[in-house]
């Protein structure tokens, strides 16, 4: 009896009849970590801090938008894939150094297809600027300050945040072999924590339109052999339409690239010609146009002025000369061939929410993508899905005639495990560990006898039971698919309980995809 009886008369006192419960945390929480356009909220800098959006929006306000990315002309090489047809002969179409992000369009890609709440670690901002190094200390946190202090942030500022159960670093394939790097960091960052999964991407995965054996071989052998069971790698890149017409224009041409020499049709070229270079040239047009403007109001009318000259200008381009058009689709195409792992962290959000963690995020169709940049065909994925000498899947994303762009794997990068093969099983295991693990903490200190363990062993069971119902787990019954275990002489001896220890064990039968489905088919004698 806990109440102190000192003064007659008549005590109420309240018992618990049930035991607490575990409730399933969130499995669908990604945390993108890269370069944005600003990163602020209410004047305060959010620069690596972990930032939890719930919408495209969100993100639009406390982070900003795309970069404008530059694109330059050069002698064609071998190799070299964005070639286009000028006057003059093949030209390379290529991004301008330090001029390629992709966290903004990843993001698009993972609202498109089904993402939701996130968390955001912007390392560095572009606003304003014609472009920035991307470094790879700055994604993982390791960057150094003026004072030689560590400057935490990126990923290493994840490690504080108790929610995300996805990593994704869209921006670490710019970094060329540092994107390996990367990503064994990744790895371990997801295995100390033991709550989120990382989604690869391989490096240059759109090297070729044929499948690039090389570059495959290279991602098995410098991802190494640790944690391999807390990621997933997926190959090809993506065609996308994230980007539309109206994003693109004569803006991102590089000022190397003079128009007038690039394009060939007569009337382009004179609207090129009388196109004003300079701020002072658009200032000496306008008063040209408006002669009875004043200085002052000519200037304050200068920012308008200037955007409708050259929305003016595009579209007489566009007009004109079927070079520019088709300049600007290529600059579209390029800045559309995307990375996977923003998709696939939507795909993953919308399976947890639609099916549940257990349904492997396979045999789904991705919205906003046009073709895999790369047509794997079904011999081709044999290797990639299942590698003997490697032991190291990596899923492939394929074009079925009449279907459509679908996720043709589900396999972690531990391929050849049994225990850790599957996707779904990792992710599901996560999930149960962390709930199970959140709603123990209520039973830290609590006296460690047989009523604390018949109450945590019916939490526990009442748990599973629920999730063997909604399917997570496989069996005919309950004793089928779990079995939970907790006491003295059965997971415990005396010197445990006398340690302060508590020692429960848990078995699961977790559900598993079917991957290759085989249907025999046999002659038999007529009977009848």
């Amino acid at each position: 009896m806990a109440q102190n009886l000192m003064t007659p008369g008549v005590y109420i006192e309240e018992k618990n009849a049930f035991p607490g419960s575990v409730v399933e945390v969130a499995t669908a929480i990604p945390a993108f970590v890269g370069y944005t356009e600003k990163a602020s909220r209410n004047g305060k800098s959010l620069l690596n801090q972990p930032t939890r959006i719930t919408s495209f929006a969100d993100y639009l306000e406390l982070f900003g938008g795309a970069f404008n990315p530059k694109f330059t002309l050069t002698d064609p090489q071998p190799g070299d894939r964005n070639l286009v047809a000028l006057g003059g002969g093949e030209k390379n179409l290529a991004y301008k150094e330090n001029n390629l992000f992709y966290l903004f369009n990843s993001l698009r890609l993972f609202y498109s297809n089904g993402g939701g709440t996130c968390y955001i670690v912007s390392v560095g901002t572009y606003g304003g600027k014609e472009g920035v190094e991307i470094k790879m200390d700055e994604l993982l946190g390791t960057s150094k300050g003026a004072d030689g202090k560590i400057i935490e942030g990126g990923l290493a500022k994840l490690v504080k945040e108790q929610e995300p159960t996805m990593v994704i670093i869209p921006d670490a394939v710019t970094l060329g072999e540092d994107s390996y790097e990367v990503y064994k960091q990744m790895l371990a960052h997801c295995a100390k924590m033991q709550n989120r999964f990382a989604i690869l991407d391989l490096f240059d995965g759109y090297n070729k339109r044929e499948m690039d054996v090389d570059n495959v071989d290279v991602f098995r052998e410098k991802i190494g052999t640790e944690y391999l069971s807390y990621s997933a790698a997926y190959y090809p890149w993506l065609e996308t339409n994230i980007v539309q017409k109206p994003e693109v224009s004569f803006k991102n041409f590089d000022s190397s690239i003079d128009l007038a020499t690039v394009l060939p049709e007569e009337k382009a070229v004179n609207l090129v010609t009388a196109f004003p270079k300079s701020e002072d040239d658009f200032l000496a047009a306008l008063k040209a146009d408006k002669p009875n403007v004043s200085d002052d109001d000519a200037k304050a009318m200068l920012p308008g002025y200037i955007k409708n000259k050259e929305s003016n200008f595009h579209l007489g381009l566009i007009a004109t000369s079927p070079t520019y058009s088709a300049l600007l689709d290529e600059v579209r195409a390029i800045i559309n061939l995307l990375p996977t792992a923003g998709a696939m962290a939507g795909i993953y959000t919308m399976v947890d929410n639609g099916r549940g963690v257990w349904k492997a995020p396979a045999n789904i169709s991705l919205n906003s993508v046009v073709k895999p940049a790369v047509n794997i065909t079904h011999d081709q994925q044999e290797d990639l899905n299942v590698n003997a000498l490697s032991g190291k899947s990596i899923n492939a994303i394929r074009t079925f005639p009449g279907v459509g762009t679908l996720v043709w794997g589900g396999r972690t990068l531990d391929g050849n495990s049994l225990d850790w093969r599957y996707i779904n099983v990792r992710r599901t295991i996560i999930m149960i560990e962390q709930s199970i693990k959140l709603a123990l903490r209520a039973y830290v200190f609590e006296p460690n006898d047989a009523n604390t363990w018949v109450t945590v062993k019916s939490m526990v069971s009442n748990f599973l039971t629920e999730k063997w119902k909604q399917g997570a787990l496989a069996g005919a019954s309950p004793e089928d698919a779990f079995d939970v275990q907790i006491g003295l002489g059965n997971t415990m001896t005396a010197l445990d309980i006398l340690e302060g220890k508590m020692l429960i064990s848990v078995k699961l039968a977790i559900v598993r995809p079917a991957e290759f489905i085989v249907v025999t088919f046999e002659q038999q004698m007529q009977k009848s």
